[in-house]
């Protein structure tokens, strides 16, 4: 019974973050693009002790967005970040007034 306390102290916590090679895979992004959204300062990530990114869930949807509107409309990654934070903006705006008319 000591031997699997001992054990389980060495098990690795739940997190909520994925390393690179998950986010790629899930997102469908190529490295090159994943990293060009990092030097923009368009993605956010975070940094294990070995400078390895870390990317959050919600990162998913937005790449994933932005992804299908460079595609669509043959655009830049720049030209699609802003899209992508534009409609993000609108939508916000559009959830204050409703949550103001009621």
């Amino acid at each position: 019974m000591n031997i699997l306390v001992e054990k389980k102290e060495h098990l690795p916590c739940c997190s909520a973050l994925m390393a690179t090679e998950e986010f790629v895979e899930i997102t469908g992004i190529s490295p090159a693009r994943l990293d060009e959204l990092i030097a923009l300062g368009w993605l956010f990530v975070q940094r294990t002790g070995g400078n390895e990114c870390l990317f959050c869930q919600e990162d998913i949807y937005r790449v994933r967005k932005v992804e299908r509107i460079c595609c669509d409309f043959e655009l830049p990654v720049v030209g699609g970040t802003i899209i992508v934070d534009l409609l993000n903006r609108i939508e916000k705006l559009e959830n204050r007034v409703k949550h103001l008319q009621r």
